[in-house]
């Protein structure tokens, strides 16, 4: 769903369900009230040289406009900006970065469309992974493969090529990623401790999340051993993460029919069902949405529930909870998992001037480790947050590089996150039409959560009629 990250990707999955959404360490972080800063929106001077290899003539007089630039509340992070923007204005003088924000939510899904069917994008704008086609059906992005090279982005090679694949279109390359995150089972490490589990070694398996779904219950007080949703699309998410991990698939290879009513969907809502019903570890409250869990396990009421990594600083930041007091592992079954993330696009009509220069942002700002987002000790310094295992879509000597900053600058204890770290995850990308397909599945999820006697195989096969007929109109 974010995403998003919201998800759709991650960040996109609780604007598209109407959530609350103050997810912080991802790109949703530097979206809010309206501001500005830097010149007019404009043009540029068109004096270097067409050739994309060419880099960028220092002397080209270039403005770019780019959205979900961090608003005025968000100090340290707008400061960070303006720094980035000094930084930049070093060796790129001419390059004058005009920042927008956004009221409210930056990418809520209406506004979005709104904006690509009016050709009003900002020349640098901020996309999920889920956006590329509706993108390129309104013509709304730049073909930038040309442009992006090891000479432009010397980290390229280092990039995971799920996340840069996500943004390729018959071979053509449409965005740059700034953030990704993989779903992964959350734990109270509290809890664990007290129900006499091992918090540095989280289940592995469903069998390992029940057995240790039921003696954290039994701590009484009602706490609840595992959480899920299963209301305002994220059931469906969460259904599709599952199956995942599993080993399971949401659509055939061709994107046109159903895959999940089969053996590990039948599994995904049996095991829910006999976790509330037989071991009556999940608790009595049900339909829960993004941000019903996070309460829950923030305040010592649920032992494990699945996420992404950024849900730590989001219940640290947003519900006062303490870092120490979370761990995460990865998905169980572990084979595979839903990934998702965030990119900036260039505007469809963009001069090479242009293109050049918001690549060459991009890159510093997004793409290299030690700058930009990436400078962890600026990060620790403006008292944020720093540890978080994603964004992590690097590889090779970029990922030791990182990773090394990353945890000399933690603000956390990042060993709670070593089964996560230790144990990757192949990603696989949300289901064409995701938004559409999580809904139909709300309606599984929340059956067998709600209901005792509710049919799995009648609710499958419903749901496989219904996303069959969405992926037909697609």
């Amino acid at each position: 769903m974010r995403s998003a990250g919201f998800r759709r990707t991650r960040t996109r999955r609780a604007c598209a369900a109407t959530l609350v959404t103050a997810l912080a360490l991802t790109a949703l972080a530097s979206c809010g009230t309206s501001s500005s800063a830097g010149g007019d929106d404009g043009g540029d001077s068109g004096s270097g040289s067409s050739d994309p290899a060419a880099p960028l003539d220092p002397k080209a007089k270039v403005t770019l406009s780019i959205d979900c630039m961090p608003p005025a509340a968000k100090a340290a992070e707008l400061r960070e900006w303006n720094e980035d923007i000094k930084t930049f204005n070093a060796k790129y003088p001419n390059v004058t970065i005009n920042g927008k924000s956004t009221p409210g939510q930056c990418l809520e899904p209406p506004r979005f469309t709104a904006m690509l069917k009016g050709k009003s994008q900002p020349d640098v704008f901020y996309a999920y992974f889920t956006d590329l086609q509706q993108v390129l059906d309104n013509d709304g992005a730049e073909d930038i493969s040309a442009y992006v090279t090891e000479k432009s982005v010397p980290a390229l090679k280092d990039i995971q090529p799920q996340v840069i694949d996500v943004a390729r279109k018959d071979g053509k390359l449409y965005a740059l990623p700034t953030s990704n995150y993989t779903m992964g089972l959350m734990i109270n490490r509290k809890l664990f401790t007290q129900a006499g589990l091992d918090p540095n070694t989280p289940p592995a398996t469903w069998e390992e999340v029940r057995t240790a779904a039921q003696k954290i219950a039994k701590l009484g007080n009602g706490i609840a051993g595992f959480g899920e949703y299963s209301a305002g699309n994220n059931g469906g998410w969460h259904f599709a993460a599952t199956q995942y991990g599993l080993g399971g698939d949401m659509v055939d290879a061709s994107g046109t029919k159903a895959a999940f009513n089969d053996e590990k969907g039948k599994q995904v809502l049996q095991q829910l069902h006999d976790m509330r019903w037989q071991d009556d570890s999940m608790g009595k409250t049900q339909l829960l949405k993004w941000g019903d869990l996070q309460k829950q396990i923030s305040t010592d009421k649920l032992g494990m529930f699945l996420a992404a990594p950024d849900d730590i600083a989001y219940m640290v930041q947003q519900l006062g909870a303490k870092y120490e007091n979370f761990g995460l592992g990865p998905i169980p079954g572990a084979q595979g998992t839903l990934f998702g993330g965030n990119n900036y696009m260039i505007k469809k009509g963009s001069s090479p001037d242009k293109i050049k220069a918001a690549v060459a942002w991009l890159n510093f700002k997004n793409l290299s480790p030690g700058t930009g987002q990436f400078d962890w000790a600026r990060t620790k310094a403006d008292k944020l947050p720093v540890g978080l295992p994603q964004p992590n879509f690097f590889t090779g000597e970029s990922k030791t590089k990182d990773d090394a900053a990353r945890v000399a600058n933690a603000t956390m204890p990042v060993e709670n996150f070593k089964a996560f770290m230790d144990n990757p995850v192949q990603g696989k990308a949300e289901p064409p039409k995701a938004q559409e397909i999580y809904k139909i599945l709300d309606v599984a999820m929340s059956a067998v959560l709600t209901n005792k006697d509710a049919d799995i195989d009648k609710l499958l096969g419903t749901a496989e009629q219904q996303v069959n007929q969405v992926l037909a109109n697609g």
